[in-house]
């Protein structure tokens, strides 16, 4: 059951122009929470903006209660929230999303994110490193300004490979390009992917293609992120023109199977 509670944020950390690095007092949601869960945060008391924010969960630290979340200034609500200093209080519901990232006993996964993507990955990687899973991560991003978080996942990555579309830093092209040359040579029990739509659908047919399990978690416009509001609707893999079904991605994700979906 998600909790509402007033977390304490105790560091904050600009990883590029726009993009912050939070990290709050919340352990009761750090007790509750799962790879691939989130979180909904109003970022004022004021009427504008009304809505709450979601954002994934980038890390869990359960023997402090700390929680960190990484988001990117888009509009309003983030540059609001990007303006609170160390000693606020931070309005924050959460976990949810009942669908979340799953191991089902693999050895060795791929992990692949583009862009604001790769935040949601690291907490899976981390776990699935505690699991004694072998980790192979592919991170793609615009150019060297928005590559964060390199330390981080080498940590918990027996293999790295970073890519920027310009070249500008690691290997130029794109992440998908580097796990599609891998897997000629090997071979992975799941691949597990967050990032924009097109790296999505080619993540998904690459493992349609290649008989590979694979998890990827959605990123929709929603408003209240419990269900009630049927904003975030994706449309199943069962759907047909005449009886066409659908699910939303915060209860029935933000984690689906790729072969569910029609994204």
């Amino acid at each position: 059951m998600p909790k509402q509670i007033f977390a304490k944020l105790v560091n904050k950390e600009q990883l590029t122009k726009d993009i912050y690095k939070f990290s709050v007092e919340a352990g009761e949601i750090v007790k509750l929470s799962k790879p691939g869960n989130f979180i909904e945060i109003r970022v004022t008391d004021q009427v504008e903006p009304f809505l709450r924010r979601p954002i994934s969960i980038y890390n869990l630290n359960e023997e402090e209660g700390i929680l960190e979340f990484i988001f990117q200034v888009k509009g309003k609500g983030t540059k609001i929230l990007s303006k609170k200093e160390i000693g606020d209080k931070i309005d924050i519901i959460g976990p949810l999303g009942f669908g979340t990232f799953k191991f089902d006993g693999n050895k060795k996964i791929a992990i692949i994110g583009g862009g604001i993507g790769v935040f949601p990955l690291q907490e899976l990687a981390k776990q699935a490193k505690k699991s004694n899973i072998e980790v192979d991560t592919y991170l793609g991003f615009r150019n060297k300004e928005y590559v964060v978080l390199e330390k981080e996942f080498k940590e918990v990555s027996d293999k790295l490979i970073i890519t920027t579309d310009d070249g500008s830093y690691g290997e130029k092209g794109f992440a998908i390009n580097f796990l599609e040359d891998e897997l000629k040579n090997n071979n992975y029990d799941c691949i597990y992917a967050c990032g924009p739509l097109p790296m999505l659908r080619a993540v998904q047919k690459m493992s349609v293609d290649k008989k590979i399990e694979c998890q990827i978690s959605l990123e929709e416009k929603m408003a209240c992120g419990l269900g009630v509001c049927l904003g975030c609707a994706v449309k199943t893999s069962r759907s047909t023109k005449e009886a066409p079904e659908y699910w939303h991605v915060c209860k029935g994700g933000p984690v689906f199977n790729a072969r569910d979906v029609e994204i």
